[in-house]
């Protein structure tokens, strides 16, 4: 049966900084330990369901809270709008409290962080942000995992963020002033992240048009696709603007001789990143995409089972 915590009580994750900058560590924490830990056979979400609603085509996000609930012993049901009445105009609000009286947690996968706050307002369980088109707290949860545990503490560190100012950038912002590292924001105009995040995040955060500025002595080099889910439209445009951000050897080379690279994926060769860096020696992008999984179980723990 679904827990049926107090209103106070419950803990939704849709944007990084819901949580609190010792309890995102814990969280890493938690993740790697899982990670080393991933055959114990401990089931501890047994009887525990995830409504996921996807409005947004998914790889690694589907199939990470999928096994991850599976491997915590509990069930993952996969819902996208065509096949529930949300397709038909039911309010996602009533949606929200149905699903919230038969489960246990609720995903919620869209292009709208506005309605993935309708949905919390409206649920008697935790909900989580899979992806919306302002923040993507859940790959911040991995990409942190993953330089933990290449390169250990990320606190006074240097990352610098390549490209759009996109939802992951977003997300990234967040992690500098929770995490308290320097982020250098390399993009064109027209292309910035949100103003009133990298105001909050004071001197964490830096804006700059040259992406060589950006990367010299970085110690993690971050982009994404160019083009995400629903711009197509705008691929010629945005190409132009973005060409001189490419994530190449030249620009890795202004980085610090350890630097990772890290991308959310898909990644698209030769338009964001060049194969010769995306399949390189100094690219984590597969240990990132593994360690989707053991962060959504950490995040999962934390948020299904009943809390003392």
């Amino acid at each position: 049966m679904p827990s049926d915590p107090s209103p106070s009580k419950i803990r939704h994750f849709l944007k990084l900084s819901d949580f609190s900058a010792d309890e995102l560590r814990g969280l890493v924490t938690r993740a790697s330990g899982l990670k080393q830990d991933r055959h114990s056979g401990e089931r501890p979400l047994a009887g525990r369901t995830l409504a996921m609603l996807f409005g947004k085509s998914s790889t690694r996000t589907r199939v990470s809270f999928e096994v991850a609930m599976a491997q915590l012993g509990g069930h993952a049901l996969f819902l996208s709008p065509r096949d529930i009445q949300l397709g038909r105009g039911e309010p996602l609000a009533d949606t929200a409290r149905v699903l919230s009286s038969m489960c246990d947690g609720i995903l919620i996968r869209n292009d709208s962080q506005s309605e993935q706050e309708q949905v919390a307002r409206a649920s008697a369980v935790p909900v989580i942000n899979g992806l919306s088109e302002r923040h993507h707290p859940c790959q911040l949860l991995a990409d942190l995992l993953t330089f933990f545990e290449s390169r250990g503490d990320i606190q006074g560190r240097v990352v610098a963020w390549l490209g759009d100012g996109n939802n992951v950038c977003h997300s990234w912002i967040e992690a500098a002033r929770l995490f308290e590292f320097t982020l250098r924001i390399a993009c064109p105009a027209g292309h910035d992240p949100d103003a009133a995040l990298v105001t909050a995040a004071g001197r964490r955060v830096k804006i700059v048009r040259d992406p060589q500025a950006a990367a010299e002595r970085a110690d993690l080099i971050v982009t994404d696709v160019w083009t995400s889910m629903g711009q197509e439209a705008e691929k010629v445009r945005r190409h132009g603007a973005l060409a001189p951000f490419q994530v190449n050897r030249t620009l890795m080379n202004l980085a610090k001789a350890d630097a990772l690279f890290m991308h959310c994926l898909p990644a698209h060769r030769g338009e964001e990143v060049t194969a010769e860096v995306m399949d390189g020696p100094q690219s984590v992008v597969w240990q990132e995409a593994e360690n989707r999984l053991h962060a959504q179980k950490a995040l999962l723990l934390f948020l299904l089972r009943p809390q003392p």
